[in-house]
């Protein structure tokens, strides 16, 4: 068993984890008995689906709305696609487009017996499966070749609104010294129950999320990539109402880190808990097929309640989302698991208490790639006490070992900030990681100190959230508002009316595959 610095009594954080185990098999139980449009949306779309039909509808939502329309969905939309195949002799792209010109219904097809259709969809799934393992292999020899900068990766933001002018900020980001290039999503996306198609130039703070942002982002990093030489990892968000779709069209473009967490959704955009659970399980199975790191937004509790005392409730959904994730076939290293440095800078001795969090964090996820958020709450105003702020927070992330370090700067509240607040920004983290590079190796922690009182706390306070979730149940503790003083429906929320219950025909050869081949 490892040596925790902190004194972490090992016994009770397995305790807390198999708490957190049992917690996550009861949503998976009811995950599985269900499917959702946003699942057989991204299942059209690893047909080959794409495109939109006369009216801009993408045509993989034209698919799944005529499968819902007949009441059939929960059979499967690959079901119906495949045996239109059989009988068709048409492509998949070619069935969607006849179904938005009403000249085909895929749901009268006389139906075929389940080893012709499994015969169709074989080559279909081995063509979309070869062409994320390709994307797959293009970043590995990147990394193998010119590889990449040293942990905690440098990740800023770029929020433009136009893509085209989000490659010029990343770039110049990427030449400053930043290692992930974070593409902020307009306003609004995650609440829209479709994907945009193309490229997109008026998203209000951020970029809208498409299969052709994401290839336009990507070549251009790559370009810079090789020009600095180093690997420079491209960031979105596949979260809200159309995660695994999301998911799906970054595995195909090359995506590295993606944004995905059921919790976000419920707690902070009101999504319905049922449809974003399983939303989150589909897409954490391709992000984990694909190679892609996912952030989990716990740090987002603490922008609503106060940090000290909720702190607990970030390391409690830290740990149900790490075995969620587990259950979705995602490597532990690929757990960009989230926490925040969100104290009030007047509070006595905060940097020990944080210090002690990010430390148990670490202690408790050896194998995760952390990521770690600056203090935002707090640093409205004076933007020179904020730019010490991020000091003491790069001081944290290099002391701790974390995965990931989301710059805070000056000016990041207009969400796409100054080149020159950036570029001190990097440097700040920059200077702080290379004189303290070895820092967390040298020092030790008091016993019966700050910290390690600190750490204490906190993990005992998990485990009797940990019990009462047990108790009750995600769903219902959800219900009573346990995470960062915010309360959901169980039966409520945007997107309920897109979930189903699987048939006795559903077909999604997909997940076992994905699961079971990296």
């Amino acid at each position: 068993m490892q040596k925790s610095k902190l004194g972490l009594d090992f016994e009770k954080v397995e305790y807390a984890r198999g708490l957190a185990k049992g917690i996550a098999q009861d949503v998976q139980t009811f995950v599985e008995q269900y499917t959702t449009v946003a699942v057989e949306r991204t299942l059209c779309r690893l047909m080959g689906i794409d495109g939109v039909d006369d009216n801009d509808v993408p045509l993989p939502n034209v698919v799944v709305e005529a499968l819902k329309d007949k009441g059939v969905l929960n059979e499967g939309a690959l079901f119906f696609i495949a045996n239109a195949m059989i009988q068709t002799g048409l492509s998949p792209q070619q069935i969607a487009e006849k179904v938005a010109t009403d000249e085909l219904d895929i749901t009268k097809v006389v139906t075929t017996d389940p080893k012709a259709i499994a015969d169709v969809l074989q080559p279909v799934i081995d063509e979309s499966m070869a062409r994320i393992r390709a994307r797959r292999a293009r970043r590995e020899h990147y990394l193998d070749t010119i590889g990449e900068g040293p942990k905690p990766y440098l990740y800023i933001i770029v929020a433009t609104g136009n893509i085209y002018e989000d490659v010029v900020q990343a770039q110049a980001g990427a030449r400053q010294g930043a290692d992930v290039i974070a593409v902020i999503r307009t306003t609004g996306q995650s609440l829209l129950d479709y994907v945009p198609y193309g490229a997109t130039t008026e998203g209000f703070g951020g970029t809208f999320a498409t299969q052709e942002n994401f290839r336009i982002m990507r070549k251009a990093l790559d370009e810079v990539g090789e020009e600095q030489g180093r690997y420079i990892r491209l960031c979105n968000y596949c979260s809200g109402l159309c995660m695994p779709e999301i998911a799906i069209m970054g595995a195909f473009e090359g995506l590295d880190v993606m944004l995905n967490d059921a919790l976000y959704g419920i707690l902070f955009r009101d999504i319905n808990m049922q449809r974003t659970l399983i939303d989150q399980y589909m897409s954490r199975i391709i992000n984990g097929f694909a190679g892609v790191i996912i952030n989990t937004g716990e740090d987002n509790y603490l922008t609503t309640a106060d940090a000290v005392e909720a702190a607990h409730t970030v390391l409690a959904s830290d740990l149900i989302n790490e075995q969620l994730a587990l259950m979705a076939g995602l490597p532990e290293e690929q757990m960009g698991l989230g926490h925040a440095f969100e104290m009030d800078p007047m509070l006595e001795n905060g940097f020990l208490l944080e210090l002690a969090q990010a430390q148990m964090t670490r202690e408790i996820f050896p194998k995760a790639t952390l990521k770690y958020m600056p203090p935002t709450k707090f640093m409205t105003g004076n933007i020179f006490r904020g730019h010490i702020q991020d000091a003491l927070f790069n001081m944290i992330g290099i002391w701790t070992h974390q995965g990931i370090q989301l710059l805070g700067m000056p000016t990041e509240a207009i969400h796409t900030p100054f080149m020159s607040d950036r570029y001190l920004s990097i440097e700040n983290a920059k200077y702080i990681f290379n004189n303290m590079r070895s820092i967390g190796d040298e020092m030790e922690f008091k016993e019966g100190g700050i910290c390690r009182n600190r750490a204490k706390e906190v993990l005992g306070n998990t485990i009797k959230l940990l019990e009462d979730i047990t108790k009750e149940g995600l769903f219902t503790a959800l219900e009573k508002g346990i995470f960062g003083d915010v309360k959901r429906p169980k039966n409520g929320g945007k997107g309920l009316s897109g979930v189903t219950m699987k048939g006795a025909n559903y077909l999604n050869p997909f997940i076992e595959l994905m699961k079971g081949k990296r």
